[in-house]
């Protein structure tokens, strides 16, 4: 392993495993795949932050396991990379259980990978958040809200555990009225008094895609 790919100090140079999973990735989805076919989708990210991820998964309900993972991505090379071996390491022996795949950190994909600048590792932060986004549709999808993940962040319907974190997500992703943010997200539906949250949400950031509100680590 090379040591710049680790520090990433000021040499952007990739192990030839980021190089790999780049021209060859693994798992990666063209187009959006038809109805039905997976259990989940989530995305996270917004063009004006420069990385847009998506992923879907099929879970067998009755092991609790992924057995099919994809993904797209309009990112850079080390989001491709990230995203890639992640999706290699969910999958491995047929798949591992929802509670073994959350375990997979940032820091693990960065491993698996042999490292990457350090201007880079929000891709692998990337890579783990829509995962989580998606895994949160899925307990959602099957009223599983008990398992909803919040990583710290408010809760502002308790009923869906969704939080503010995930509101402002889709606003920056375009969503721009309350039905538009219901549409994706059916937060409030049950709870009418979180309404007036979301609208003070979207008007603190409707407009501010020159400052999106994006999943990356500070260099």
């Amino acid at each position: 392993m090379s040591k710049d790919v680790v520090s990433g100090d000021q040499n952007w140079a990739y192990s030839d495993k980021v190089k790999d999973h780049f021209f060859n990735p693994r798992n990666f989805l063209n187009e959006d795949p038809p109805a039905g076919q997976f259990d989940a989708q989530g995305q996270v990210g917004s063009l004006a932050c420069g990385d847009i991820m998506s992923i879907w998964l099929k879970i067998d309900p009755d092991q609790d396991r992924i057995v099919d993972l994809k993904w797209r991505t309009f990112g850079c090379a080390s989001a491709i990379a990230a995203t890639s071996v992640f999706s290699e390491m969910v999958l491995k022996n047929g798949g591992l259980t929802i509670e073994e795949a959350i375990k997979i950190s940032p820091s693990d994909i960065m491993a698996e990978l042999g490292g990457l600048p350090a201007r880079k590792v929000h891709c692998s932060v990337l890579a783990d958040k829509a995962f989580r986004q998606t895994l949160n549709n899925y307990f959602r999808i099957r009223g599983q809200h008990n398992r909803i993940i919040t990583d710290g962040s408010r809760v502002i319907d308790l009923d869906l555990k969704i939080t503010e974190q995930e509101v402002v997500e889709v606003i920056h992703q375009g969503a721009q009225t309350l039905e538009e943010i219901q549409a994706r997200l059916k937060v409030g539906v049950g709870r009418p008094e979180v309404k007036a949250e979301i609208e003070k949400l979207i008007e603190k950031h409707r407009g501010q895609e020159s400052k999106p509100f994006c999943p990356r680590q500070k260099p």
